[in-house]
């Protein structure tokens, strides 16, 4: 027997096609006719007739005048699935820690699946989990773009909403950074930095990027160059460098590295990192190479390892885009509560955004 076939062999048929009635009813928002509920259940229209006759002697249903049936209100706890990536960074240990907590003050129900970075297969195989269990509503931080857009077209066909988180997906909700304002942010930090260091004077503009990351994401890279103009003057491109660290440490490291063999001792370098682990790898490969000197770094997420750098004052890290993890969890947890209840919500939620520095860090971080 196969396995599927053993979790099933106790499964009550009739019951199953009940409660797929009644569920189809509850996600609808709005009473709807035999046909409608037989399209959408996928149970046969003299068995819906049935069903729905029984669930209405038992008082989990009523029939309206216009032949349309509504649920009855009942409590049930609402429950959302969350997947992403758990471990590799505090922002994901510190977003996930905010969401329990969330999730438990307002009494809804919280399924988190540890997706493993770039398996597309691990990632379809908890969307499915999430898709069985009937969630409500996904939350998904996805940081490599490809695999966000398959697992969403999943959701999608389940007719499940989906929040993304920090990478923008077509047809999710979006909640994260506004990449555009946090990249500005950061190239302003470098500009302010340049001016009241060196004059405006610097060699190369050092961009540690990720490709791995969606086209929106992208738009960081976009900010710090406007950012840095805003500030510095008009950006030559012959001083710019674009290194792909896709979002890790040592690929951030090893690119940085390899670009710092080629460059004079005593030039002077403004880098921006697409997040925190981009921020250690640079870090690892300027020190490496002895080159904290007439650098300057900026980096975006601020998580507890960024923070910790922003305190030292011997650290070329000079500034950090905060985008506060911490926090995320009752956001989203209200927001996916205002989708459930069908209230109108924006495409794009957006997280607040601080230039963290030495000066105001224990405002923020005490």
């Amino acid at each position: 027997m196969k396995e599927h076939d053993a979790d099933n062999r106790y499964l009550v048929g009739t019951l199953d096609k009940g409660l797929e009635v009644l569920e189809q009813l509850e996600r609808a928002g709005r009473p709807l006719n035999i046909q409608q509920i037989t399209d959408a259940s996928g149970v046969q229209r003299g068995a819906v007739y049935r069903l729905l006759y029984t669930l209405a002697k038992r008082g989990y249903v009523i029939r309206l005048p216009n032949k349309k049936y509504a649920p009855v209100m009942r409590r049930r706890q609402v429950t959302f699935g969350y997947m992403a990536p758990l471990t590799g960074s505090a922002y994901r240990s510190e977003l996930v820690v905010g969401l329990r907590s969330a999730a438990e003050l307002r009494h809804v129900g919280l399924q988190i699946l540890d997706n493993l970075e770039d398996d597309v297969d691990v990632s379809l195989r908890n969307a499915q989990s999430l898709i069985d269990s009937r969630i409500d509503l996904a939350i998904m931080f996805e940081p490599v773009g490809y695999v966000g857009h398959v697992v969403a077209n999943r959701f999608l066909l389940a007719e499940i909403p989906l929040v993304a988180v920090d990478t923008p997906i077509p047809g999710a909700l979006y909640f994260g950074s506004n990449n555009f304002q946090a990249g500005e942010l950061a190239g302003r930090a470098l500009g302010e930095f340049c001016l009241e260091r060196w004059e405006g004077r610097y060699d190369r503009l050092i961009l540690i990027e990720s490709s791995t990351a969606g086209a929106g994401a992208q738009a960081r890279v976009t900010g710090v160059l406007e950012g840095l103009r805003e500030c510095a003057g008009d950006v030559a491109p012959s001083r710019v460098v674009h290194l792909d660290g896709r979002a890790h440490t040592a690929e951030s490291r090893n690119a940085l590295s390899d670009l710092l063999m080629q460059l004079p001792a005593e030039a002077r370098l403004l880098i921006s990192c697409f997040n925190d682990l981009a921020v250690l790898g640079a870090l690892q490969a300027l020190r490496k190479a002895g080159r904290v000197a007439d650098v300057a770094v900026v980096g975006q997420s601020a998580g507890v390892e960024t923070r910790a750098e922003l305190r030292d004052p011997e650290s070329p890290l000079v500034a950090a885009i905060g985008y506060f993890p911490e926090r995320y969890g009752e956001k989203l947890i209200s927001l996916g509560l205002s989708v459930v209840n069908q209230e109108r919500v924006p495409p794009s939620c957006y997280t607040e955004h601080v230039v963290l520095t030495r000066a105001n860090i224990g405002q923020y971080y005490g």
